[in-house]
C-alpha cells in the first residue's frame, strides 16, 4: 500500500471518529465547506492505490472521465441539498452512507477522471458547480426559514456567504484558465 492510500483512509477514519464528527457538524459552514470537502479528499488520496491495484475496472467504466465526473457531480449535488445535510446528523444510516459516498462515488471518481478530461470539460464541470454554489448561496441567504432543522438561519446565512465566495473563487479560477494555459505546468 501507498502513503497516500493510508493518508487517505487515516483522514477518513480520523473525520468519521463521534467526537471529530460532532464537532465538524456542530457548525453548518464547517459541516458543507470543511467535512464534506476533506471526505472527498480522503477517496482522492485513496484513488491511486484504488486505480493501480484495479486498472481494467477504471479503463472500462471511466474510459473519457466523463461517468466518473457524472457520478462525482451527482453525489456533490445530493450533499448540498439542506434535508440531506439534516439527516445525516439525525438518522445514521445517513451519516453512514456519507462517509461511504463522499471518498468512494466522489473523491475516487473525481481522481479517475479529472486528468482524461480535456481543458474544456474541465471548465464546464466548474461552470456547473460554480452556477449552483450561486444559486444555493442565494437559496441559503435569502430564505428567511431555517432549511435545516439542526441550524440556526444565521448559520444558513453564513454558509450561503461561503457558497458565494466559492463561487468567486470559482470564477476567479475560470478567468485565469481563460487567459493562462494551465496544462502547461501539468
Amino acid at each position: 500500500m501507498n502513503s497516500q492510500f493510508l493518508l487517505g483512509l487515516f483522514l477518513l477514519i480520523a473525520l468519521a471518529l463521534p467526537p471529530v464528527a460532532n464537532l465538524m457538524e456542530s457548525i453548518m459552514l464547517v459541516h458543507m465547506h470543511m467535512q464534506m470537502p476533506m471526505v472527498v479528499a480522503a477517496g482522492f488520496l485513496m484513488g491511486k492505490y484504488l486505480q493501480c491495484k484495479f486498472p481494467r475496472f477504471f479503463n472500462k467504466w471511466n474510459e473519457n472521465g466523463v461517468p466518473g465526473i457524472l457520478l462525482f457531480s451527482i453525489i456533490m449535488v445530493y450533499w448540498m441539498l439542506p434535508r440531506t445535510m439534516d439527516e445525516a446528523l439525525t438518522v445514521m444510516s445517513v451519516e453512514i452512507f456519507k462517509f461511504i459516498s463522499l471518498p468512494f462515488l466522489a473523491g475516487l471518481p473525481l481522481r479517475n477522471s479529472w486528468k482524461k478530461l480535456n481543458t474544456a470539460g474541465k471548465n464546464i464541470v466548474v461552470i456547473i458547480f460554480t452556477i449552483l454554489f450561486i444559486a444555493g448561496g442565494w437559496l441559503y441567504i435569502k430564505t428567511p426559514e431555517p432549511l435545516c432543522n439542526n441550524y440556526l438561519v444565521t448559520d444558513q446565512i453564513i454558509l450561503g456567504w461561503g457558497f458565494l465566495v466559492t463561487a468567486v473563487c470559482m470564477v476567479i479560477y475560470l478567468a485565469y484558465s481563460f487567459f493562462i494555459d494551465p496544462s502547461q505546468y501539468e
